[in-house]
């Protein structure tokens, strides 16, 4: 069975990367309980190639940021809408989360964020 992947890519101030990965680490296990088979976040490091677009200017990375690119591995499409559904209610993800969306506190800002639901294409 194909699987369903929710990616997402972000740039994040290099002071706030730690924070990032304790909230990351505690998040994935909540998605984990609601049916994600795996969650992933990966620094970039080698992020521009000639005649291609870069990641960089997309997203508009300032010198004091690093950028972030993950993915949550669903079984299905219908296991991810579920899983949506469920997490933000979770009341886990509110002590997590919300701190993080006092303007003081914010440690990325999700406006820059991109982010979409993916089905499976191919697999080898």
């Amino acid at each position: 069975m194909p699987n369903y992947i929710d990616g997402f890519v972000f740039p994040i101030a290099k002071a706030h990367l730690e924070e990032n990965k304790t909230v990351a680490e505690k998040v994935a296990e909540i998605w984990k309980e609601y049916g994600a088979l795996a969650y992933l976040e990966f620094l970039g490091d080698d992020l521009q190639t000639e005649g291609t677009a870069s990641f960089i200017k997309t997203v508009e990375v300032k010198e004091n940021e690093k950028l972030i690119f993950g993915w949550v591995v669903f079984p299905s499409k219908k296991v991810r809408d579920e899983a949506n559904k469920k997490v933000p209610q979770d009341p886990r993800m509110e002590t997590l989360v919300k701190p993080l969306l006092d303007p003081d506190k914010m440690i990325f800002e999700a406006n820059r964020m991109l982010y979409g639901g993916f089905k499976s294409f191919i697999e080898v």
